[in-house]
């Protein structure tokens, strides 16, 4: 079973640590939805006609698309794909988006997960990072999309952020728990190069949190999330009721997938591709039927690094038995021996051949999966 990525690239405004690729000009959006569909038509059988268990809509912002433009999208999926009947279907969306005119329309069409990027519910971290909605207006998104009809519903929050302090912190953690929603993703403010706020920080008009008060706030956050029934399942990951993001999990789990639409990557389960990040280019391309795609060819050294990578961050952990029957003996030998050290200060454990974090090694996990990787 696969999954299908579909990136949006629009964005009403332009958020100030965004580095993903998105345009803030809606005037190719008919062009583009187009141009998704024909990809799919030319594109089916890099996942042949294996059953797609979930679609995934990130951005970008794709609530910016109409019933019209997500309507087109799915009849070309059902035209060329084979859904599982129990298939996650998932939007990404902004809380200025969701109102209840918005929402009546989305009911008539098979979305079963919302992600919302919510981020915050302190406004002048709102304002700060130039996002679009208020604290109010998050709040009664959530409550919006409950009385709906929507029963997992995930919302992301970012820590980390200039000037916040441990109190506002803890204050966004209660409000997200009270929120009562199934999935809670949560992310390091980090300055990417090229994003206003990497360009404010070398000028020296923001500063970085400290690194301490970086720790304080990932320990209140386990803490808060966990007591209020949440599972870590992933490092930046919680949820509810096993109600994981299935679309991706199947990242992390080494997963096929198809990516369509400008910038998107696919995994075939031996090599990577990515869509070239330019609407204008994407489209041109896609309408002569040559998809404008580059690739990567996974050695089995990259691969190994992968299968760390991914496993070391979730709660199911590297299976060694796996890790053995895919890469070798001699790989294995080397995980262990790279491993050892960790496991009997106690940040890494071993029971039935699966390496797996605790709690103390989640907050060194970067060094250790960095030791654990293949060097040449």
């Amino acid at each position: 079973m696969v999954g299908i990525y579909i990136h949006v690239p629009f964005c009403k405004t332009r958020c100030i640590y965004c580095d993903f690729y998105t345009r803030t000009d809606m005037s190719p959006k008919h062009n583009y939805v187009s141009a998704v569909c024909r990809e799919m038509e030319l594109r089916k059988h890099y996942i042949s006609n294996e059953i797609v268990k979930t679609i995934y809509f990130g951005g970008g912002t794709p609530s910016q698309l109409s019933y019209g433009d997500f309507q087109r999208i799915f009849d070309t999926i059902r035209a060329n794909f084979t859904l599982a009947s129990d298939a996650e279907i998932t939007m990404e969306a902004n809380p200025d988006d969701l109102d209840t005119k918005y929402l009546e329309t989305l009911r008539g069409l098979p979305f079963n997960r919302l992600s919302i990027g919510i981020q915050s519910f302190d406004d002048n971290e709102l304002k700060f990072l130039k996002r679009r909605h208020s604290a109010e207006r998050a709040i009664d998104a959530v409550s919006l999309c409950k009385s709906s009809g929507y029963n997992n519903i995930s919302i992301d929050l970012m820590y980390g952020l200039p000037n916040q302090t441990m109190d506002i912190w803890q204050r966004n953690l209660e409000q997200a728990i009270n929120l009562d929603v199934q999935h809670i993703s949560s992310y390091h403010l980090i300055y990417e190069q090229g994003t206003r706020l990497y360009r404010l920080f070398k000028l020296g008009d923001v500063k970085p949190v400290d690194e301490d008060l970086s720790v304080q706030m990932f320990s209140a956050m386990i803490d808060s999330l966990s007591a209020a029934g949440f599972q870590h399942y992933e490092i930046s990951n919680f949820a509810r009721n096993g109600l994981y993001s299935k679309h991706n999990s199947s990242y992390w789990l080494g997963e096929k997938y198809l990516g369509l639409g400008p910038a998107a990557h696919s995994f075939d389960g031996h090599n990577r591709a990515w869509n070239i990040p330019s609407i204008s280019k994407y489209v041109e391309a896609i309408g002569q039927a040559n998809p404008a795609i580059e690739t990567e060819c996974l050695d089995k050294n990259t691969s190994y690094n992968d299968f760390i990578l991914t496993g070391m961050r979730t709660m199911w952990g590297v299976n060694l038995v796996v890790l053995e029957s895919r890469f070798g003996t001699s790989m294995k030998d080397y995980c262990m021996k790279n491993v050892q050290k960790y496991i009997n200060q106690g940040f890494v454990t071993n029971n039935d051949n699966v390496l797996k974090l605790t709690r103390e090694g989640i907050f060194i996990s970067d060094g250790i999966m960095s030791d654990l990787m293949w060097v040449e």
